[in-house]
């Protein structure tokens, strides 16, 4: 596969990367290779790739194909990183990790936004091999996280934004704090994509679901895994192996050929989304909107400095004197937004938070109710209209 250089912009990177190249006799995209037994020449030949199993070698299916390696690179170089491990979930991509730097007698920091399936890992099975996890206020500072370290804590784990509420948390005071103490830092992107450069912010393996904007269109689960260092790497890819985490082959092709229009993708869907936020922002029955680019919001000064963009996810919070059926009755009454917990594809989805969220170091509170929101391709002229109707709803639905 091609090496696209840096000085290329990232949309020409998206398409260019992972492919033979321009000047080359064959079809444009990869091939989708399959497979579980790969047979060598020679019994030496098995031996010495036997013994490259925490590298990129063709050693037996469940250690990876040209297809995932053609991914994995991709992806490593859309986040800035070295070596990426691809497996088969976004909750695979948090999870692995954790196991990975985690053992016996450990301790683990996790904010309190956290993805809800991550403190779910965190709280019910973590404990099980001895780990115990302290879920901390994602708006601390340097001097709060340090607080917080044990002389155990080998695990700073960070959600930025936080995938319901969006709070922005400061990475670099955070991975200062981890690093001077010996903890890893490890981040969950999926909002930053390449918007946020993890490792240029003392970040050492990221995480994300690719899922989301690299698939594009809600057909396909996956996830991705990426280090920044030879001893990173070598200590996910020796836990992806041990655990037994693939891939499907298929769905890291669809996802390669997801990321060639991801660029166009992330742009109109970035706009459209600061469009919709802009026009909420201005309805009287909403108090707030949790949009990190919007000038005000929550988290909008580190989001500023850290960020070159924004995904088309954020949060809408409601004035007190609506209720939560209320803000339900809103989003039941959408005709163009799907009921659902996903994001990142193609189409627009809107999902109450209210009521729907575990917190338990005292974050997350809103004094009215709180709707995330999606935006996809559609035309945002459209979704506007759509929300003012079922604004409607809301006010007639009672307060």
């Amino acid at each position: 596969m091609t090496d696209t250089p840096k000085k290329y912009s990232f949309r020409t990177r998206l398409s260019h990367a992972g492919r033979a190249g321009t000047h080359v006799h064959g079809f444009v995209n990869p091939p989708l290779v399959r497979g579980s037994t790969v047979l060598y020449p020679s019994v030496k030949a098995r031996r010495e790739l036997g013994a490259k199993r925490l590298q990129q070698e063709l050693i037996y299916g469940i250690m990876g194909s040209q297809t995932h390696f053609a991914l994995e690179d991709m992806i490593a170089e859309i986040e800035g990183g070295t070596r990426c491990q691809i497996v088969s979930s976004g909750l695979a991509a948090v999870t692995t990790p954790l196991l990975a730097y985690l053992g016996q007698g450990d301790h683990c920091l996790m904010p309190d936004s956290v993805y809800g399936p991550a403190r779910g890992f965190a709280t019910a099975t973590l404990p099980r091999f001895g780990i115990e996890t302290s879920f901390y206020d994602p708006n601390l500072d340097e001097a709060g996280i340090a607080a917080l370290i044990r002389p155990n804590t080998r695990v700073v784990y960070t959600e930025s934004p936080g995938s319901h509420t969006f709070e922005v948390q400061d990475i670099p005071a955070i991975a200062r704090a981890a690093h001077a103490r010996g903890a890893k830092v490890l981040m969950d992107n999926t909002w930053g994509i390449h918007f946020f450069q993890p490792f240029q912010h003392g970040v050492d393996v990221s995480i994300q679901a690719l899922t989301k904007y690299p698939g594009g269109h809600s057909d396909l689960l996956l996830g991705s895994i990426t280090t920044n260092s030879d001893a990173d790497w070598e200590k996910v890819r020796s836990t992806t192996l041990a655990l037994g985490q693939y891939a499907s082959p298929d769905d890291c092709w669809l996802t390669l050929r997801g990321l060639r229009t991801m660029g166009v993708r992330l742009k109109e869907q970035m706009e459209s989304g600061i469009q919709v936020a802009y026009w909420l922002q201005k309805q009287p029955e909403v108090a707030r909107v949790l949009h990190p680019a919007l000038p005000g919001a929550p988290g909008h000064a580190i989001w500023k400095r850290d960020f070159s963009g924004a995904c088309s996810l954020f949060g809408v919070e409601f004035k007190p004197e609506f209720t939560a059926e209320a803000s339900q009755a809103m989003v039941e009454a959408l005709e163009l937004f799907g009921i659902g917990a996903s994001w990142g594809g193609y189409e627009s989805l809107a999902l109450p938070t209210t009521g729907f969220l575990t917190r338990t170091a005292g974050t997350g509170v809103f004094a009215g109710p709180v709707v995330r929101l999606h935006i996809g391709l559609e035309d945002p002229t459209d979704l506007i209209a759509d929300l003012d109707q079922a604004l409607a709803v809301l006010r007639t639905h009672g307060k």
